[in-house]
């Protein structure tokens, strides 16, 4: 009996100094502590643009539609549902409106001083943030200042620094390429357990062609692809629990290729990441429109089985992404997923979704009380309203300044050089035509005072001014991409047929003053969305003239435009950078302000260069437009107003037997 209470009281004993031992042992992983069970929520904005504050700096008013002052609201809601959170921004957030122009152009940041959007940001305790194409707007100088008031980490893998030698094997990455972010969670159970969070994040390698002349010589771009497959494993290796990847990149096509822009969709489908946080699109995933794309389910936001959100633009949605992750054989993994895109706002209603966070407007006050005075400054006045309702359907007076005004600089500065006497054309795009921006995205200048505020609006973009030089056969395949706009019109149908390509950025729709032309809307496009010709066959310009005689193919033009279209932004044939004869540093924006100050009055009205072939045929041809536009449509007897839309646009009928003599 005594021995075996003797060993009775010695494993006694041991069991109590186990629990010592166990109670001043340190935090272990959970793996050490059996399996378990977590739930972990992610947050993601995207594409903010400098839309700190929820105001519109070109109507000068404050607005419930956008703004991270109203996301912050969603943002902090979000957190206080769940245990487990994380935070993360997905870039293009220190260009896009006027508070980014006044802080890299009017007042440039120093070195030292926080930029505005991160007085604010770093409020909201952001995990990591990855590089947008945008961010290289301004230039690397900016960037890597503007970056240093973060008080939380980037990541980018896809951008190198540029060896000089053109080296497809150069690895000296520009920013971190990915982070692993340690963090201690409470699972199911209501342990603390730490979790190993890989981070990665990638922007378009067309950032080479869109900001060239920021870049060139300094770095070089990658596929988001092959990055991704190089790194993952690596951060796998390196002890990666789970990986989220952050792709400043939308959905693209479902085929594989490379350099893709919008890459997101291939990304699900490299082994190792776990979630997709990604943007640049403008557009809300999960969402309608994304039904029918082989191995997506719109309904719980998956992709190939991925949990994947892409949260808008401008802080109109909160990104939130929902996973359980569950531990076994000491390896988490995700076994359920659930995405979500919080709108703060009700289009469809007109009502606001989130509150004003005050601590956000507060944080950015001198920031935008100087950015309100700079643009409400006036460099002329003009003698009629110039909007751009219908940008997409005619000629338009927000196009035809701009183009009045690139002509004018670029005829002024090649007086007594070789170029004199060769015919100088202007091309403009409609920048604010609604589309994926929704209903309220046009210009709206009343007539009377223009200020810079208007002429911002005109020209949303910090491009600068470059002329090409190009003959009369590429300036038609120029127009016939734009002519991408339009969807082909069958004469033979009587059911509605709407005439815009919803997906064809208004962006890339160049309308070129100088010249006269139409486009026959029944003929397919030579290009589709992309740019890669598709119906060689095919011809949408018609009677392309210049002073009222054809244009040859041989016959050389000058046409004025920005870095982004002369470098080969938007794919255009014959535009690569190589034809560039006059190389400005001016924006294109401040040569309309210089354009309106020494005018002191201009009169924009379009001149009607271009039109529809018409249609004999009876057909039914709608298209949408702002609900602002009904007046001006009242004048125009092409047009009939049909429906307002559940998204607040409006919809109208247009006879194109008649557009061409409007």
């Amino acid at each position: 009996m005594k021995k075996a209470r003797v060993h009775r009281l010695a494993s006694c004993l041991l069991s109590a100094s186990l629990v010592v031992a166990a109670l001043s042992f340190p935090l272990v992983p959970a793996s050490a502590n059996g399996d378990s069970t977590l739930k972990l929520r992610l947050l993601e904005t995207t594409d903010l643009h400098t839309h700190i504050v929820n105001y519109d700096y070109y109507q000068d008013k404050e607005t419930d539609e956008f703004g991270l002052a109203k996301t912050a609201s969603l943002i902090k809601k979000a957190r206080e549902e769940v245990k487990n959170s994380m935070l993360f921004d997905n870039g293009d957030l220190i260009q896009g409106n006027p508070l980014g122009d006044y802080v890299a152009r009017v007042k440039p940041l120093k070195d030292g001083e926080i930029h505005p959007v991160y007085k604010a940001m770093n409020l909201l305790n952001y995990d990591a943030g990855n590089i947008g194409n945008h961010e290289f707007n301004f230039g690397l100088e900016h960037l890597d200042r503007s970056l240093k008031g973060a008080k939380f980490p980037y990541v980018n893998a896809n951008v190198y620094v540029d060896d000089k030698d053109n080296n497809p094997d150069n690895d000296k990455n520009k920013f971190t390429p990915y982070l692993i972010l340690e963090r201690t969670f409470k699972d199911e159970r209501g342990k603390d357990v730490k979790l190993k969070v890989g981070v990665i994040g990638f922007v378009p390698p067309q950032i080479m062609v869109w900001d060239k002349s920021n870049l060139e010589g300094k770095v070089i771009a990658k596929d988001i692809v092959e990055t991704a497959k190089k790194y993952v494993p690596e951060m796998k290796k390196k002890g990666a629990d789970i990986i989220v990847a952050i792709p400043h990149s939308g959905l693209g096509p479902v085929e594989a290729g490379t350099t893709l822009e919008n890459a997101s969709y291939q990304l699900t489908k490299v082994d190792g990441i776990d979630a997709i946080l990604f943007g640049h699109s403008h557009s809300v995933f999960p969402g309608p429109g994304y039904e029918n794309i082989p191995g997506i389910d719109a309904k719980k936001g998956l992709i190939n089985g991925k949990p994947a959100v892409m949260p808008g633009y401008w802080g109109n949605h909160l990104g939130v992404v929902d996973l359980t992750l569950k531990q076994e054989n000491g390896k988490w993994k995700v076994v359920e997923a659930e995405s979500r895109a919080i709108p703060i706002y009700d289009t469809a209603n007109k009502k606001a979704l989130a509150d004003v966070d005050t601590s956000i407007v507060n944080a950015v006050k001198e920031d935008h009380d100087k950015t309100v005075e700079w643009v409400r400054s006036a460099v002329g006045t003009t003698t009629s309203p110039i909007h751009s309702y219908f940008a997409l359907v005619q000629d338009d007076p927000s196009i035809q300044i701009v183009t009045n005004a690139q002509k004018w600089y670029v005829e002024k500065n090649i007086k007594g050089t070789e170029y004199e006497g060769i015919p100088v054309l202007s091309a403009g795009a409609p920048f604010k035509a609604g589309g994926r921006n929704g209903a309220s995205y046009y210009t709206n200048i009343p007539a009377g005072t223009i200020a810079i505020k208007n002429v911002s609006d005109l020209y949303i973009y910090p491009n600068t001014l470059k002329a090409v030089l190009v003959n009369g056969a590429q300036l038609k395949e120029w127009l016939e991409r734009s002519a991408g706009q339009f969807n082909q019109i069958d004469v033979n149908k009587t059911e509605e047929q709407p005439l815009i390509n919803e997906a064809f950025p208004t962006y890339n729709f160049d309308v070129i003053d100088g010249v006269t032309y139409q486009i026959d809307v029944t003929q397919p496009s030579r290009y589709d969305r992309e740019g890669k010709l598709v119906n060689p066959n095919a011809n949408r310009i018609k009677n392309l003239s210049y002073n009222g005689k054809p244009v040859k193919a041989e016959d050389k033009f000058i046409v004025v435009t920005n870095n982004y279209r002369a470098s080969g932004g938007g794919n255009f044939p014959g535009l690569d950078g190589s034809n560039i004869v006059i190389d400005s540093p001016d924006e294109n924006r401040q040569v309309v302000i210089d354009y309106i100050l020494s005018q002191k009055t201009i009169n924009p009205a379009a001149d009607n260069n271009w039109s529809f072939a018409p249609i004999t045929k009876k057909v039914n041809v709608t298209f949408t437009t702002s609900p602002d536009a009904k007046p001006y449509a009242e004048q125009m007897p092409h047009l009939k107003y049909l429906t307002t839309l559940e998204n607040g646009f409006v919809k109208y009928s247009i006879d194109l037997s008649k557009a061409a003599s409007k």
